[in-house]
């Protein structure tokens, strides 16, 4: 049976109810009900009474907008249609970034490619000011054709990067081995549609071809249920509270490990736990978010 097929008789499973960790549906919101224009206000177009926006680049300027709250933890999902054609060169962004050198952030990036070619979803998480903990993946379907689903599901335990209900990624909680992980630091909700064809298809060799411009990217949903704090704050004052923070969220179920794994192991084509170029030693953390092939999970 082929991967897709399996996976949309998995998905009946979840929906049929026998996953108890599957987070809450999103509720689709306006625009204007938790997000603001950040920059080019001119390259946003608002459609029906601005439940659908649409970011334009053109060879003058990308745009983006951004939460009007910050947040310490949360559910946090946004419906996409990516740019359509060729797209090769620009970054559809989606990501949870605080405000501060020393920053924290949790990235959904979205690399354009030439026409019929897969897009690439690149993840990565920051602590501290430092990244460097990218994955990419190929999309199992043309994410320019319809709105898909891209959500981050944020506790105190883990770090959960959704496709639609199929999670592609985790990233947990290891302070006890020396990790850093985002606890302290609020993050605003910011999205945008930029060119960075220096790198972003096949490391820069594909450039824009700015006769297809204008590039436009689609969105609606604007799903946010997080503890909203001030940037400042250092703790979320309804710790426990809340249904992404309950015990069933704390990790992965079965299912959900089993989803992970076989998306891991038919489209993953970059991982940096196991980029021996650049780590001659397996980061600590790979092995618990098991990010580790099974052949090579062992220490080095």
């Amino acid at each position: 049976m082929g991967f897709k097929w399996t996976m949309m008789l998995v998905l009946c499973v979840l929906i049929g109810g026998s996953m108890g960790a599957k987070p809450n549906k999103p509720i689709d919101v306006p625009f204007g009900r938790n997000y603001e224009p950040s920059w080019a206000f001119d390259h946003i177009k608002y459609l029906n009474g601005g439940s659908e926006i649409q970011l334009s680049l053109d060879n003058r300027t990308g745009t983006g907008f951004q939460s009007k709250g910050s947040y310490l933890f949360g559910h946090f999902s946004m419906h996409i249609k990516m740019v359509a054609g060729d797209s090769a060169g620009t970054v559809t962004a989606f990501y949870l970034s605080s405000q501060n050198s020393e920053h924290d952030e949790i990235d959904f990036e979205f690399l354009g490619n030439k026409t019929g070619e897969p897009y690439i979803l690149q993840t990565n998480v920051y602590t501290g000011g430092k990244g460097d903990k990218e994955q990419r993946i190929y999309l199992w379907f043309d994410p320019t054709k319809d709105y898909h689903t891209y959500s981050v599901l944020w506790n105190l335990h883990q770090i959960v990067f959704f496709v639609d209900e199929y999670p592609i990624r985790v990233f947990k909680n290891n302070k006890n081995l020396g990790v850093k992980f985002p606890f302290d630091q609020s993050m605003k909700i910011y999205s945008s549609l930029w060119e960075a064809d220096d790198w972003a298809t096949r490391g820069g060799l594909e450039k824009i071809d700015w006769s297809n411009a204008p590039f436009v990217a689609s969105y609606k949903g604007f799903h946010i249920d997080g503890c909203e704090s001030s940037v400042n704050a250092k703790f979320c004052a309804n710790q426990g509270k809340s249904w992404w923070d309950q015990k069933e969220f704390q990790d992965l179920d079965k299912t959900q490990w089993r989803l992970l794994r076989r998306v891991r192991d038919k489209y993953t084509i970059y991982n940096y736990c196991t980029d021996k170029k650049r780590f001659s030693t397996t980061p600590i953390e790979c092995k618990r978010n098991r990010d580790v092939p099974r052949n090579s999970r062992k220490e080095n």
